[in-house]
């Protein structure tokens, strides 16, 4: 597990251990706004295990400031750029698989096929929403860019959505933790990603 914050890295895993599941879990330093950062962090992968077989880009932030500059700014650094270097620097290490994974936690309001029909159902849209969407469709480029240029070589690409669960991404107080309400339990969203990397869409890779 990766995360700018060790200290809340380490929290987290703590709760997905205390839930009894098989396995282990270690944790690495990564900003994904900061390259340095990206860049040690799969060198350390790199030493301690040689290769990646799947690596989820997960990292987001849902930035709604009324500076329509300063949420540009934010979003499109953590939401597409962030991502891009992160799977830049660890796509060498996914090729060393011999079954590797690349999936992109994006949004269905980032589909442009989507928006211009009807919005998902059971998500609000709040003020100041443009830039987190610029970005989830920024994103889901970037999805369909690495697709065209690696599937060859094997790497399974996907962007998914978590739908509209409780987290983090939208502050830390209860009411932005769960959207005013709307939010429901992410143990869906980890389910589906459990079910990419058991090899159970494959049907559907990009």
């Amino acid at each position: 597990m990766a995360g700018r914050s060790l200290e809340k890295v380490n929290r987290a895993m703590a709760e997905i251990a205390s839930g009894g599941i098989q396995g282990s879990l270690s944790a690495v330093h990564l900003d994904v706004t900061d390259e340095a950062s990206i860049r040690q962090a799969a060198q350390h992968v790199h030493d301690k295990h040689g290769r990646l077989d799947a690596l989820i880009n997960n990292a987001a932030v849902g930035c709604v400031d009324p500076n329509i500059k300063t949420r540009m700014q934010l979003s499109m650094e953590t939401n597409a750029i962030g991502p891009a270097v992160v799977a830049d620097a660890f796509r060498p290490l996914l090729l060393r698989s011999a079954n590797p994974y690349s999936v992109y936690v994006s949004s269905g309001l980032g589909s442009l096929s989507m928006v211009t029909n009807a919005v998902p159902d059971g998500v609000p849209l709040f003020p100041n929403m443009d830039a987190y969407r610029m970005s989830k469709a920024a994103l889901n480029m970037l999805m369909v860019v690495e697709a065209e240029e690696y599937a060859a070589q094997g790497m399974k690409v996907f962007a998914m959505c978590p739908g509209f669960v409780v987290s983090n991404l939208r502050g830390t107080d209860e009411a932005a933790r769960s959207g005013a309400g709307f939010a429901t339990d992410p143990i869906d969203s980890g389910k589906l990603v459990w079910r990419i990397l058991q090899g159970e869409r494959d049907q559907d890779v990009r």
